[in-house]
């Protein structure tokens, strides 16, 4: 089942629908709704378009992933697209807000052969990216993710194979060091 499903809401990754409400006889909207990757930009971002062909940027919600300038930015890139080929290309979206940037901010599923992968997480599990507590709260599934940081982390897996700089802080440098000059 799926870590997101609450308020007796079904799986909407692999296709159920959300249960009525029992005051009214409309459904409630749908929680996520799918999607087609056009472009893995970086560890924590995709491009994606649903079938009207509108696009949108959606940066996942609850990390935070290295940079691509960053060591071990490109293999977090090519971890997240393995896990978006894997799955055809296809991913499931539960919007949660849009960033200052204009991004969605949303929780990626995919489904491959009837087992649903929450994307998020997988990238932490992998040591890909870190646990954003900063901004997880707002994450429905931030318990999930903040354990599978701890599974990477015991496991020295990825970003804590060694001494990286976390990606908040890089950017923090870039951006001091730009006003500088």
């Amino acid at each position: 089942m799926c870590p997101l499903l609450k308020n007796n809401v079904t799986n909407p990754v692999l296709g159920s629908s959300a249960v009525r409400s029992p005051t009214t006889q409309e459904a409630p909207p749908p929680i996520s709704e799918p999607w087609q990757v056009v472009r893995v930009s970086d560890g924590d971002t995709i491009a994606v378009k649903n079938s009207s062909g509108v696009e949108k940027k959606i940066r996942f919600c609850g990390i935070d992933a290295p940079e691509k300038s960053q060591p071990l930015g490109q293999d977090s890139r090519r971890n997240l697209q393995a896990l978006v080929d894997e799955a055809k290309k296809q991913v499931m979206i539960t919007s949660i807000e849009t960033d200052t940037y204009g991004r969605t901010v949303g929780e990626v599923f995919t489904a491959v052969q009837g087992r649903e992968k929450f994307l998020n997480e997988e990238q932490l599990t992998s040591g890909m990216g870190y646990y954003y507590a900063q901004y997880a709260s707002k994450c429905p599934n931030h318990s999930a993710l903040e354990k599978a940081e701890a599974i990477a982390k015991s496991g020295r897996k990825g970003v804590w194979s060694g001494n990286y700089q976390r990606p908040w802080d890089y950017r923090k440098e870039q951006r001091s060091g730009r006003n500088r000059s």
